[in-house]
Parts: C-alpha cells; structure tokens; sequence
C-alpha cells in the first residue's frame, strides 16, 4: 500500500519559479526550490521576459526542491505549472521562441489596446462580447503590437501560448490551454468558454492567428506526460502526467482552498490581486473586475492591481533598508502617516483604471517628511488600491467571511493588521506562502486521480492539503478601522484628481 503520493508544484511568476513538493496523501509540502528571473524593461513601459529563463529556472528550482525533500524525481506521479497570466509566447513551426514573451505589466501596448477596446464597442461592447473588458495587460493587444512592429516576427508564427501554456508545451510537445488563464487572453468568451475567432480575424484575415491557437482542455484533464528528453533533464519520473495548469491567480485560489463561495483570496506580490469564486458567470457591470474563469470549473471575479511589492520595494531601495527595518519603520508611523499620501502608481494603474499614470506622494510638510511616513505610506497606499477592488466586489454581491492573504507582503505581522483594519475583515494566511505552487500541485494530483478514475475530488485535496497557520490570524481593530476610513476617503480625493 502507498503510503506517498508526490507531486511537483510549479509557478513561475515575474520574479522567479517555485518548485514545491506536495505529498497528497498526507497534504504536507516536503520540499521547496526556487530561481529567479530578470526582467527586460523600456521606458515606454516595455516589460519582457526570455522564455528560455523559465526553462532553466524551471530545472533549477526542481532539482532544489527534490533536493530538500529528500525525494527521487522518480517517484512523482504528476506536475502541475501556474504562470503568470496574460503573457504571449510567440513560436515557429519548429516550436522555437519567436522573441522575448511580452508580460501582464507591460504597458506599451497601451495605444493598441485603445484602439482594440474602440473596435470592440468600448467598455459596455467589450464586456457584453467576451465578458471582461480587455486592459493593456491582456494578451489580445501585444498581437495587435507585434503585427505593427515586427512584422517578420508576425509572419512566422506558428503558436501562440500564454507562459504556463509554453512551459506545458515544452513538458509534453502539446499546446493546449484551460478555461482559466484562457480568460485573460481578450480573445477569449468567459460566458461560452470558448475562443473569439472573429477578434482574431479582425486583427489578421489570413487566419493565421487561428491556426496557432491551443486547443482548450477541462481543469481536470492532464496534458499528457513528460517528453522522455526533459524527463531525463528535469531527473523525473517519464510517466509523470503533466496537469491542465493555469494561471497563477487561479492556482492561488486552489492552493488557498478557495474553490467554492464566501472566501476571498487576497495576493500581496509585486501586482495585487483580489479574487473571489463564484459557481456562475455573473459579468459584473464594471470595468476593473474581471470575470474569469476558474481553473477548479467555476469563475473567479477578480481584481488586479499593478503596483504593490514593487512600490514598497522601490522606497526600501531608495532608503537600503531590510525587509525587517522596514516593518519597523511601517509601525512607528501613525495610521495615514502623519498626512503623506503615495499614489504607488509606478507601473501605470488598472485599478483603479488609470494605465499612463505615474506615482506620486502627496501631503508632504516640512514636519511629516521622515523615513517611517514615506514607507508606511507605500505600504497604505497600494493597500487602498486593493480596498478600492475589494468594495467592487462587494458591490458585485460577494459575500466575504474573510480574507485569506498570501504573496511576500503577507509574511509580514505589520501589514496583516494594515490590511484587516482597511478592510475591516479577519486576515488569516495560509502555512504555505506559496500558493500558486501548492495549488498547481494539488491540481497534478486531481489531474492524476481523474485519469486514473479515482474518486480524490478537488475538495478532499483541498481539505488535507491547504492548512491555515492559526497564528497569523488577524481581527480589524474598531479604532483603527475608523482612522483608516478617514486615511482612504484622503487617498480617494487624490486618485480623483487624476
């Protein structure tokens, strides 16, 4: 009788991969890994990436983690991969990359994306045909960008794929897509779950556009297994089933166990997310929430916010603090840090829907210009930013019990309290900080119990494998919750300004 089942858990995100070793059998992570990436940034808000960095963070960050598990790759049954969303991944009828992947915070699409919404009938057109409104983060814009300034390139391609869809092509030498990361693609119907075709041929009439899509499989369907040469690269077992996958906002709600309604799943990474599950396409009426679909067969109204760990970073550089004197910092300011406000829109702003916007401190006297005020107020302001999502879903008529917070920020004692008392909702953080990851794992075991005709529902997985840490349990403080109203209502003013 087995005693393990293993799987490999895999999210590959903007700043690096994670590997994580997941025995489904008694839901405990028995090893991690992790490589990082680096980023090819323009001042035109160009924000790229060499897929060939995913593979190689991919191999290392694996091997670490079969590593610290004491594990034999042999022995894993199954492989799940999260990706960051949204990213086109450009490849020849050789399977080769075509040029470095465009990302979900690159913003130099913005002007097709303009004209892309226009076609599309505006805001009101765009979410009555596919469900969300298209943002210059989506997939659909950098087609339009890549036909205009690289027409050679355009000319040649023969797949396109979203990042965990290449890394399953490159796993298993099949392109397919699931439901869920489909869904920020823009050429994608949430309602239908299926491509719009006719989108694709209004950017390009030879239909080569719909040649290179990726047939879509169900959540629950494995790709196929390893290919025996990366197999042998990776040191893993050739029999291993590689899962749907999916993006790492849908695999963060499988891995914080928020497969059915009432739980909200709060991600403080470089972006923020906010996202919550609902078992119908309920379209919200606006703009910045995006219905998409989940990848456990439900939908996710989500919100994401490009400023968050990037902002918060960017002062800790600018002061060289540490992670830990930064919090300190953050604690001895007051609530609304004395009257400095930071609008952390860095990377331009989607919700709230501002894409050209720049970041800016407001408030600033000769007496509240300290060190403490300029980082609790990076760590506030992009914290309203997911209050401001937050109250949109609410006004969608998500009921909220309480917020499950993963992501860097949420190791942090100082900003769980911060994010309970804007809030005004109980925090509480998973064992497993790295959720997508444990997600993605736990949907390789689904994947692997579905083919095999096992009876292990997402449900009995989530249960044995997402543990909650009950020490980093948070309550809003009343006091604090009615400060920080008065701090937001400050921060709204100014945003209203823009």
């Amino acid at each position: 009788m087995t005693t393990t089942k293993l799987f490999l858990g895999i999210d590959c995100g903007t700043q690096g991969t994670k590997a994580i070793i997941l025995d489904a059998v008694s839901g405990q992570v028995l090893g991690q890994g992790a490589a990082p990436h680096t980023m090819i940034s323009g001042a035109n808000g160009r924000r790229e990436q060499d897929p060939q960095q995913w593979l190689e963070a991919f191999a290392l960050a694996t091997r670490q983690a079969l590593q610290a598990a004491n594990v034999d790759g042999q022995d894993i049954l199954g492989i799940g991969v999260s990706g960051q969303q949204h990213g086109l991944v450009l490849l020849d009828d050789q399977g080769e990359v075509l040029r470095p992947a465009k990302l979900w915070c690159d913003t130099e699409t913005s002007p097709e994306n303009d004209r892309l919404l226009s076609h599309l009938g505006g805001e009101q057109g765009s979410l009555e045909r596919l469900g969300v409104v298209i943002a210059p983060g989506y997939t659909v814009s950098k087609l339009l960008w890549t036909k205009e300034q690289h027409p050679v390139v355009f000319s040649s391609i023969a797949r396109m794929l979203l990042p965990h869809d290449y890394l399953n092509f490159w796993l298993t030498g099949r392109a397919c897509s699931e439901y869920g990361d489909a869904s920020g693609t823009g050429y994608f119907n949430v309602r239908t779950r299926e491509w719009d075709l006719q989108l694709l041929r209004d950017i390009d009439a030879s239909g080569r556009l719909q040649a290179a899509l990726p047939e879509l499989i169900e959540a629950h369907e494995a790709v196929g297994t390893i290919l025996p040469a990366v197999a042998e690269q990776l040191g893993l077992n050739r029999n291993a089933r590689v899962a749907s996958g999916g993006g790492d906002n849908m695999m963060g709600a499988i891995g914080t166990g928020n497969i059915q309604p009432g739980a909200i799943t709060m991600s403080l990474g470089s972006s923020g997310t906010v996202y919550a599950y609902s078992d119908t396409a309920t379209v919200s009426p606006d703009a910045s929430v995006a219905t998409f679909c989940s990848s456990s067969g439900g939908w996710l109204p989500l919100i994401c916010t490009m400023n968050l760990t990037n902002a918060t970073g960017a002062i800790r550089e600018l002061f060289a603090l540490d992670l830990p004197r930064f919090n300190d910092l953050v604690a001895q300011a007051p609530i609304g840090a004395d009257g400095v406000c930071m609008l952390p829109f860095l990377n331009g702003e989607r919700v709230p829907a501002l894409p050209h916007a720049t970041g800016s401190l407001h408030g600033l006297t000769l007496d509240n210009l300290t060190q403490a005020n300029l980082c609790r107020a990076a760590v506030e302001g992009t914290t309203f930013g997911l209050r401001y999502g937050l109250d949109l879903l609410r006004r969608n008529g998500l009921q909220i019990l309480r917020i499950c917070l993963i992501g860097g920020g949420s190791k942090s004692a100082v900003w769980r309290q911060i994010v309970a008392d804007i809030m005004n909702t109980p925090v509480i953080c998973t064992e497993q900080s790295e959720a997508a990851a444990l997600g993605a794992a736990i949907q390789a075991a689904w994947c692997t119990a579905s083919a095999d005709g096992e009876q292990d529902s997402l449900e009995d997985l989530c249960q044995r494998c997402v543990k909650l840490d009950a020490s980093s349990e948070t309550l809003p403080i009343a006091a604090n919750v009615a400060a920080f109203q008065q701090a937001y209502e400050r921060y709204q003013q100014h945003v209203a300004t823009l």
